[in-house]
C-alpha cells in the first residue's frame, strides 16, 4: 500500500455550496474504493471521515499524500455513502464542461462503440464526453431535487430544463448536433432501440448516487427537431416516507390514520398529476405494512419498490389493465388492494365489490376536490347506494412552494391580493426575493395543502340520496378547512406566497362565502 503512487489531485470544482470549506482533495474513486473521504469543515481543519471495516493501511498513503495533519471520525456506512454523495456530486458548471467537450466536434460516430455503463454517476473519470455529461446532469438534479428533466432539441440547439418544485427551469443549451449524441446515449442506458426513432419509447436507468439508489423512468418521444426525452428521478429513499412526514394538520393527519385501519372500506387520494397522491398512499400503505396483512397493489407505473408489499404494473399491450389486475389480484388473499387510479367503470365497480367483500380499497381519482370525487364516482355508474356503504375517506390534495427562510420578505396585502385571499387590507403576508440558498428562485421545496371528507351518518345518507356537491361540501367542511382555507392560513403563516395559494386554490377561493378570519 505504502508503495503505490499518490491518487492525482483533481482540479477544483468550483461548488457554490463549498466555497467556504476545503476543496476536495482526493479522487471520488480512491475516496469510495478505501472508504475515506475529507468531510466539509468549518474551521478550516482537515477531518477525514472513514468508513467503519475500511482498512487503516489507506491512512499511510492519504496522509502522505495530503502533507498536512487531520482527524479521522469513524462513519457507518449508511453515514459514509451520504456523505460521499454530498461532497463528489457533480454540479451544473461540470455538465456545462462536459457540453463544452461534447461541442468540439460532431463525432456521431462515437456511438458505434462499446461504451461503457458507469456503475456510480460520480466516478467518472475516464468516460466519454457524452456518458459525463449526462451523468452529471442527472447527478445534479437528484441533488438539487429534481423531479423531471426535460431534452428537448430544436432547430436552434438543445435544450435541458429542470423541473425544480413543480416548475421548469433551463438548465443548459448545447448546439443543435450534440442531440443525437445525448439522446442515443440516454436510450443505450435505458436500453431502448437507439436505431428506432419513429415511435415513442419508454424504459428505466437504476443508477447510484454515492451509494443512493436512484430509479429513472425515460420517456421519449419523436418531434420535428429530433426526439424529445423526459427523465423523472424517483428516490427511492422517498418510498419509506410515513404519514408523519407528509405536513398534514393534526386533524386530518388523524382522519387518514383511522380511515386507513378499518377493515373494510374504499379510500380516495384526489389531485391534479404531481400533486402527490402517490406518495400518500405509500405512507398509508407503510403504515400498514406491518406484517400482519396481504397487501397488493396494481400501478402504472410502479413508482417505489417496498418491501412486504406485492407490486405488479400494468401492461396493456397484453390485456392486463388496472381492472384485469384487480381482478386477477382479488383471488390472492389480499387483507388491503391499492390501484393507482380508478379510470373507468369497471375498475369502479370491481373496487366497490372489493370493499365490499372486506377488502380495504386505496385508490386515486383525478378531481379538483374531495366532494367532486364523489360526483366522479356516481358518473361511473356506480351505484348510490352502494358508494355510499362502501366509501371511508376522500384526502384531497396540492403541493405549494415553499418559500425560503433566508430571503422571504413580509409585505402588505393590498388590493386584489387582500380581496381574493380574504385578508383585511395591510396584512401582512410575505413574498419571494431569492438568494444563493435557493439558487435565486425565493423557494425551497414543497409543502402540502389538503382537504378531506370523513364519510358519516349524515354524509353516506346525502350520497345514498343523491344530493350535489354543494350541500354535500356545506356539511362535509362545516367545522373542517377547505383546500383554499388550508392555502390561506399557509400565506397568514409566512410559509408560502399569496400567488402559490391562489394558484392551487383558485376556484375554492372564489367561492368562499367569507373572509378569512384569524385562526381558521
Amino acid at each position: 500500500m505504502s508503495s503505490a503512487s499518490p491518487p492525482p489531485t483533481p482540479p477544483a470544482s468550483g461548488r457554490g455550496d463549498f466555497d467556504a470549506l476545503p476543496q476536495i482533495t482526493i479522487p471520488y474513486a480512491f475516496a469510495r474504493r478505501f472508504g475515506v473521504v475529507v468531510a466539509p469543515n468549518h474551521e478550516g481543519h482537515f477531518t477525514v471521515a472513514m468508513r467503519e471495516g475500511a482498512d487503516p493501511k489507506a491512512l499511510i498513503e492519504l496522509r502522505r499524500h495530503l502533507a498536512r495533519p487531520f482527524q479521522v471520525t469513524p462513519v457507518t456506512p449508511s453515514d459514509f455513502d451520504r456523505l460521499l454523495s454530498e461532497v463528489y456530486a457533480m454540479d451544473g458548471q461540470a455538465a456545462a464542461m462536459a457540453a463544452g467537450a461534447l461541442g468540439l466536434g460532431d463525432e456521431l460516430d462515437m456511438l458505434a462503440d462499446h461504451l461503457p455503463s458507469a456503475d456510480d454517476l460520480l466516478d467518472t473519470a475516464d468516460d466519454a464526453p457524452a456518458i459525463r455529461l449526462i451523468n452529471g446532469i442527472i447527478a445534479d438534479a437528484a441533488r438539487n431535487g429534481v423531479s423531471d428533466i426535460h431534452v428537448e432539441p430544436y432547430e436552434t440547439g438543445l435544450v435541458v430544463r429542470m423541473r425544480i418544485d413543480g416548475v421548469l427551469r433551463e438548465t443548459l443549451r448545447m448546439p443543435p448536433h450534440v442531440a443525437p449524441v445525448v439522446v442515443s446515449r440516454i436510450k443505450v442506458m435505458a436500453r431502448l432501440d437507439i436505431a428506432e426513432r419513429r415511435v415513442p419509447q419508454d424504459g428505466r436507468i437504476g443508477l447510484t448516487l454515492g451509494g443512493k439508489l436512484l430509479d429513472v423512468r425515460v420517456s421519449t418521444l419523436p418531434s420535428r427537431a429530433g426526439e424529445r426525452v423526459v427523465l423523472r428521478i424517483l428516490d427511492k429513499e422517498n418510498a419509506g416516507i410515513t404519514l408523519d412526514a407528509l405536513g398534514m394538520t393534526p386533524a386530518i393527519h388523524q382522519l387518514l390514520k383511522d380511515a386507513v385501519t378499518e377493515p373494510n372500506g374504499i379510500i380516495l387520494v384526489t389531485g391534479p398529476t404531481g400533486s402527490g397522491k402517490t406518495t400518500t398512499l405509500y405512507a398509508a400503505m407503510r403504515l400498514l405494512n406491518d406484517g400482519s396483512r396481504n397487501i397488493l397493489t396494481v400501478e402504472d407505473p410502479v413508482e417505489y419498490a417496498m418491501e412486504g408489499v406485492g407490486q405488479t404494473q400494468v401492461n396493456p399491450k397484453v390485456g392486463l389493465t388496472f381492472a384485469a389486475g384487480l381482478r386477477a389480484i382479488l383471488r390472492q388473499d389480499p387483507d388491503v388492494v391499492m390501484v393507482g387510479e380508478i379510470r373507468d367503470r369497471e375498475t369502479a365497480e370491481i373496487a366497490v365489490q372489493a370493499s365490499l367483500t372486506g377488502h380495504l380499497v386505496l385508490s386515486t381519482v383525478h378531481t379538483n376536490d374531495a366532494v367532486g370525487a364523489i360526483t366522479r364516482m356516481r358518473d361511473m355508474k356506480v351505484e348510490p347506494f352502494l358508494l355510499a356503504s362502501t366509501l371511508r375517506a376522500v384526502i384531497a390534495q396540492r403541493l405549494v412552494r415553499r418559500l425560503c427562510e433566508q430571503c422571504r420578505r413580509p409585505v402588505a396585502a393590498e388590493g386584489p391580493v387582500a380581496a381574493l385571499l380574504g385578508f383585511d387590507p395591510g396584512t401582512i403576508v410575505y413574498e419571494a426575493v431569492g438568494c444563493e440558498q435557493c439558487q435565486g428562485s425565493g423557494f425551497k421545496g414543497r409543502v402540502g395543502v389538503y382537504e378531506a371528507v370523513r364519510v358519516d351518518e349524515t354524509v353516506r345518507r346525502l350520497i345514498n340520496d343523491g344530493g350535489d356537491e354543494a350541500l354535500i361540501a356545506r356539511h362535509a367542511f362545516l367545522h373542517a378547512p377547505t383546500l383554499g382555507s388550508a392555502a390561506r392560513q399557509l400565506v397568514r403563516e409566512g410559509v408560502t406566497t399569496a400567488e402559490e395559494a391562489v394558484r392551487v386554490s383558485r376556484r375554492d377561493m372564489a367561492d368562499a362565502d367569507a373572509p378569512m378570519v384569524a385562526g381558521e
